[in-house]
């Protein structure tokens, strides 16, 4: 059993910024892709970034690139989205994802999620 668990949403302005992590546990983190996805109200939820097994490789939507960067850290089971000038329209539950085998590429997490989070929540005021 795979489990996920984001920290770090909150409250803030926009222009400021949060760093979101998400702790893995019940299988060999390491070998797999993660990566980070949202939902606003009344919308669908939409692919952030992903990171392959070693960290060598990124991908972002085009909504975030440039403000947000994903991170990982093998040793400690753990994953990063640090966030720079949030807007409002990055409102949103955050979910943390992981691939659901360990040969899924950074450009198809988003159709191989075999894991999710619970979620945490970030709100950009105006």
């Amino acid at each position: 059993q795979v489990q996920l668990e984001e920290s770090g949403g909150g409250l803030v302005q926009a222009g400021g910024s949060l760093r979101l992590s998400c702790a893995a546990s019940g299988r060999t983190f390491s070998s797999y892709t993660m990566g980070w996805f949202r939902q606003a109200p009344g919308k669908e939820r939409e692919f952030v970034a992903a990171i392959n097994w070693r960290g060598s490789s990124t991908y972002y939507a085009d909504s975030v690139k440039g403000r947000f960067t994903i991170s990982r850290d093998n040793a400690k089971n753990t994953m990063f989205l640090q966030m720079n000038s949030l807007k409002p329209e990055d409102t949103a539950i955050y979910y943390c994802a992981a691939a659901s085998h360990s040969r899924i590429g950074v450009r198809d997490l988003f159709k191989n999620v075999g894991f999710w989070g619970q979620g945490t929540q970030v709100t950009v005021s105006s």
